[in-house]
């Protein structure tokens, strides 16, 4: 089976993109197994993880995504962006603003052209911040987690867990550049107060509307950037009087512009999506 594929980044997060609305690929590989090999770097196409366009009968598309460990994640800011550029230029769907079925639950990107009709960028009105610890899920004797020590081995960190329809454990820093991300990050991911595993923001306040931020994801590891982490990082930041509403997040692969908007309680992020390469794999 030959399948064609679209590699797209988001701020330097890459996915690869593959259109089965006709459902044939699971008839000979599963999407777990086909994310681990189309994710490596050296034996495969290379991606932080695959991302499936899939049908639905009450929304314009399924949009599902794999990370390069074979887990499944509920969703993905940068990698929505990318597929609400793929399927408005390859005209699946001709509408700029589209309704799409994510495992977080309905997701409304929209994209932004210029004069010309060309795609500027996305902007994803991302829902409303989950705060309550067991629907993160997060161990907690309290009702949210703000500011929440959390023991760490040796060390303790100071957590704001978020979920934006996936968990993140958010943790402020004085210098983001020499936090050891590596050694911190997969110990709190795997932390067994989450018992879902979680994303990991590491966040350094450079004013109440910026915020520099690296991050370990969950079932990927260091990635250049993370649209929903970006999300819940502004939420952390104003629950702690660090940020207004609305911010700058400067992360390893560019920047994105976040907002939430209080009277609707939705976060709106906004940023680029680009295309990479496109390809033919043979399957077995």
């Amino acid at each position: 089976m030959k399948l064609e594929f679209t590699k797209m980044e988001g701020l330097g997060n890459d996915f690869v993109i593959i259109d089965d609305r006709e459902t044939a690929i699971e008839t000979t590989v599963s999407y777990p197994d086909l994310a681990v090999k189309l994710c490596d770097r050296h034996f495969g196409v290379g991606a932080d993880g695959i991302i499936l366009i899939l049908p639905s009968q009450d929304h314009d598309f399924k949009f599902r995504i794999f990370n390069s460990d074979g887990s499944s994640a509920q969703m993905c800011g940068n990698g929505m962006r990318c597929v609400a550029r793929y399927v408005y230029e390859k005209q699946i769907f001709s509408q700029k603003t589209m309704q799409v079925d994510t495992l977080a639950g309905t997701v409304v990107p929209e994209v932004l052209v210029d004069e010309n009709g060309a795609v500027i960028s996305v902007r994803v009105d991302m829902g409303e911040p989950v705060l309550a610890c067991e629907k993160i899920p997060f161990q907690s004797e309290t009702e949210t987690a703000v500011d929440l020590p959390l023991t760490v081995g040796d060390a303790i960190f100071q957590i704001t867990a978020v979920s934006m329809g996936n968990p993140h454990a958010v943790t402020f820093v004085d210098d983001v550049d020499a936090v050891d991300i590596k050694t911190i990050g997969p110990r709190i991911e795997t932390h067994d107060r989450f018992p879902e595993k979680t994303n990991v923001e590491f966040i350094e306040v450079v004013s109440p509307t910026e915020l520099k931020m690296k991050v370990w994801e969950r079932g990927a590891g260091i990635t250049l950037a993370c649209g929903t982490g970006a999300c819940a990082s502004l939420v952390a930041a104003h629950l702690t009087g660090r940020a207004d509403t609305r911010a700058v997040i400067h992360l390893d692969g560019g920047d994105l512009q976040i907002f939430w908007d209080k009277q609707t309680n939705h976060l709106f992020k906004e940023g680029p999506a680009n295309y990479a390469f496109e390809g033919t794999v043979t399957l077995p």
